[in-house]
């Protein structure tokens, strides 16, 4: 796979997760909610001021440290698959590799920039944000909150077992977390990475022996 289909594939991530949080953050206030087909798939908006799928990371300086250490995987990344084209690496895992920079880029796009270019979503309210406000966004650089908005509540109402150990008769969920697009590409690329490696590590191995087979005859020559 050649470096112009990576970046286009890349690109169109980027673009389809930016185009549908932009559409989210200025139509839809925190906590709206529609429902998409049947009870267990929902556009939900929320906003996440740490890690995927709703996790949260040390308060504000632990933001600032996140959305640092994203900047230098982004930055690292883009070398990472620079060499993976360089040396040809199985396609597969040139996609794989692809979809979870991608992920990680949307991401760090709305915690760099979205703060400052869009008015707060207020909680408890129906209020909708604008953009590029005239009194400034609501926060500065680095502080931007990511915009999730997809969920999938696919077993609902829902209770343990009472002999379950700690969550015993307690409510249960599945699948609870709100994400966005960006995380699923993420998800996507890791769990195929880890369903076909081997797949992808020995097709490159065995390139790499075919290459040190086809330098070999010179050597079988002289040793005969």
């Amino acid at each position: 796979m050649n470096g112009k289909k990576v970046a286009f594939l890349i690109a169109l991530i980027i673009f389809i997760d930016q185009a549908i949080k932009f559409y989210i953050k200025l139509n839809f206030f925190i906590g709206e909610e529609h429902v998409l087909m049947g009870s267990w798939a929902r556009l939900h908006f929320i906003e996440n001021e740490g890690m995927a799928w709703g996790l949260k990371f040390g308060g504000g300086f632990g933001k600032i440290i996140l959305t640092l250490f994203r900047l230098a995987a982004v930055v690292w990344g883009t070398f990472l698959i620079k060499g993976f084209i360089e040396k040809k690496y199985h396609n597969g895992f040139i996609v794989c590799a692809a979809l979870i920079y991608a992920g990680a880029v949307g991401n760090l796009i709305d915690s760099l920039f979205y703060g400052i270019i869009f008015e707060a979503s207020v909680p408890y309210t129906t209020m909708v944000a604008h953009l590029f406000p005239m009194g400034g966004g609501y926060a500065t650089f680095l502080h931007g909150k990511v915009v999730d908005m997809f969920y999938f509540p696919i077993i609902q109402n829902a209770h343990f077992p009472s002999w379950f150990p700690f969550w015993g008769g307690e409510e249960f969920e599945f699948f609870r977390p709100v994400f966005n697009f960006a995380d699923a590409s993420i998800s996507t690329g890791v769990i195929t990475l880890f369903i076909f490696q081997k797949t992808f590590f020995n097709d490159t191995d065995t390139e790499i022996s075919l290459g040190d087979t086809k330098s070999s005859p010179d050597t079988d020559k002289s040793a005969n």
